[in-house]
């Protein structure tokens, strides 16, 4: 036999047992993932992302509700923070212009005198 398929062959079992520890180590990582998630109250999901226990309770309806009226006084606040830096903007820009036209008021007069 040639001596470098000999070789390869010592490797076989090592490159079989790796990919076995490896494929094991990914199964018990999904295991693992999905006890956590069930331990902490998270909802299980299928393969294509579609809920396998959807929770249809009077609690999650009201959690629902709760966030949609949070998420609309966020909504409401960013926006008014975006017309206060629009106004913020308008001020910034405005006075350097102004203080521009002052300064070269202020260079003319010097000259002048």
């Amino acid at each position: 036999m040639d001596p470098t398929v000999a070789i390869i062959l010592d490797y076989v079992p090592l490159v079989i047992g790796g990919a076995v520890v490896i494929s094991l180590a990914g199964v018990w990582a999904s295991v693992h993932n999905t006890k956590l998630k069930i331990k902490n109250g998270y909802p299980l999901e299928g393969m294509w992302g579609q809920s396998l226990k959807p929770d249809v309770s009077s609690e999650g309806m009201e959690r629902v509700k709760m966030l949609t009226q949070e998420n609309a006084a966020l909504r409401a606040e960013v926006s008014a923070m975006k017309e206060r830096v629009a106004n913020v903007e308008r001020i910034v820009t405005d006075s350097g212009f102004q203080l521009t036209h002052q300064i070269d008021r202020l260079r003319d007069r010097d000259e002048v005198n």
